[in-house]
């Protein structure tokens, strides 16, 4: 049975489109400016720079956003990814920082893509080591390790401090989390499709009439900037190189799950070959990125969310996204004016987007053969993944480079489930990509059946 409201290659109206869109923008914004400045902060760099950076961010997510739902070629998955700068890179970036500054980390980015790039022909190959149990896993952890980000959220800041868990910032985020499943449930076509966007304009404007809202961001952002490329300059350590390379190599598993999930979101059957196009994508975008000024880039997991909560899995709608997110690149105080949301409304919002990976999770788990090796496959997996999620500081007295690899609770839990499979006896066959059954998305329409 079909769940989409509206499928991969469908062209909903205009105005439908422009709501739609802005969810999916609204869902990665926080997101693709937080690598920026979290980097620039840690390396104490200028406020223009750390400006400079966020807006090369800005516009090279749209337009490798663009790339990647229009597709040029052999590059481009031609499926709803909304692109921007990942966390995964931020612990590499950071040390090379401190010794090269931007511009080591600018041109290690741009040298260590030539491993996402090369490895996207193997694409293939990569696709047969997740079979179903595998990706249930992935997608399962993928949801687990992005709750946490919207309870963060939710409570009103990252690292608790004197109003994390505040009163007034839970019932902003349990308001806006109860206006999103009410449109949902009750809405019907443009109303519950946009379920997101008006939830968190409803929450918006109640933070404005309790004065919740700082503009001030506004008031210091420019209303027009044009793309400096190369305003860092480059440079070239070899062991910066080394660091960015591994993290692609992180990145690559974790867009590999990315892309599963998505497969799943949009029913589309996620085949070596679509897989290459799609890791090709993120290769050659981060490599162009960095000319622009910007950290590497990867496919976002929360817009999954998004697909997953609405049905609407129109890649034209992504790619409209993108045209927005470059514009909020070329005109930072439209950028600033989104960043104005207060994070008790976005948590709400996105404690269902991203719970909605994790149902989607466990209904594939549901779905795999229960015998005593897949068990071991999903327990070990799964509790590994959530061991480093949960306690980050595991990590902190081993080797960098295993901070590096396993620092991730979902590149953790993709990397055991690999392996396990590889290694545990009696291994199925392998199902190969024309007959593989990708299970469908469930949606919140479908809860009360459950």
């Amino acid at each position: 049975m079909n769940n989409l409201l509206y499928k991969v290659d469908d062209r909903p109206p205009l105005v439908t489109t422009t709501l739609l869109a802005a969810q999916h923008m609204l869902a990665a914004l926080g997101g693709i400016i937080a690598v920026p400045l979290v980097v620039g902060a840690i390396l104490k760099l200028p406020a223009d720079q750390v400006v400079a950076l966020v807006n090369a961010a800005l516009l090279g997510s749209g337009i490798v956003t663009i790339v990647q739902c229009k597709g040029i070629g052999p590059v481009g998955i031609r499926l709803p990814c909304v692109m921007g700068t990942s966390f995964a890179f931020v612990g590499a970036a950071i040390s090379i920082g401190f010794e090269h500054g931007v511009a080591g980390i600018l041109g290690s980015s741009l040298a260590g893509s030539v491993v996402m790039i090369v490895g996207s022909f193997f694409m293939p190959q990569i696709r047969k080591l997740f079979p179903h149990q595998v990706t249930a896993v992935v997608v399962t952890m993928i949801g687990l390790s992005l709750v946490p980000v919207a309870v963060d959220w939710a409570a009103g800041g990252k690292a608790p401090g004197a109003d994390y868990g505040a009163p007034a910032n839970l019932g902003i985020a349990l308001f806006v989390l109860a206006i999103v499943v009410a449109l949902v449930q009750f809405g019907k076509g443009i109303i519950s499709a946009s379920a997101i966007v008006i939830g968190i304009a409803i929450g918006y404007a109640v933070c404005l009439g309790l004065g919740l809202v700082d503009f001030s961001s506004v008031q210091k952002a420019a209303v027009f900037a044009l793309p400096q490329p190369l305003h860092f300059g480059m440079s070239f350590p070899p062991s910066g190189i080394f660091a960015m390379a591994l993290a692609y190599v992180v990145t690559m598993v974790e867009t590999t799950g990315t892309f599963m999930a998505l497969g799943a979101a949009t029913e589309t059957k996620m085949r070596g070959t679509l897989l290459k196009r799609g890791v090709l994508c993120d290769g050659v975008g981060s490599a162009f990125a960095s000319t622009l000024g910007a950290p590497p880039m990867s496919t976002f997991a929360q817009n999954v969310g998004v697909i997953s909560l609405t049905g609407v899995a129109s890649r034209h709608v992504v790619a409209l996204t993108g045209v927005m997110l470059a514009l909020a690149g070329l005109f930072p105080v439209l950028g600033a004016v989104v960043v104005t949301i207060p994070q008790p409304v976005l948590g709400g919002a996105g404690l269902m987007m991203f719970a909605m990976i994790l149902t989607a999770g466990v209904q594939m788990l549901g779905k795999v053969e229960h015998d005593k090796r897949t068990g071991l496959i999903i327990a070990v997996s799964i509790g590994c993944g959530l061991a480093v999620s949960v306690r980050p500081e595991l990590l902190a007295k081993l080797p960098p480079f295993v901070n590096e690899i396993f620092g991730s609770g979902i590149s953790t839990g993709a990397i055991m489930a690999v392996l396990l499979n590889l290694v545990l006896p009696n291994r199925p066959v392998e199902v190969h990509d024309d007959e593989e059954d990708v299970p469908q998305p469930l949606l919140v329409k479908d809860l009360e059946a459950v």
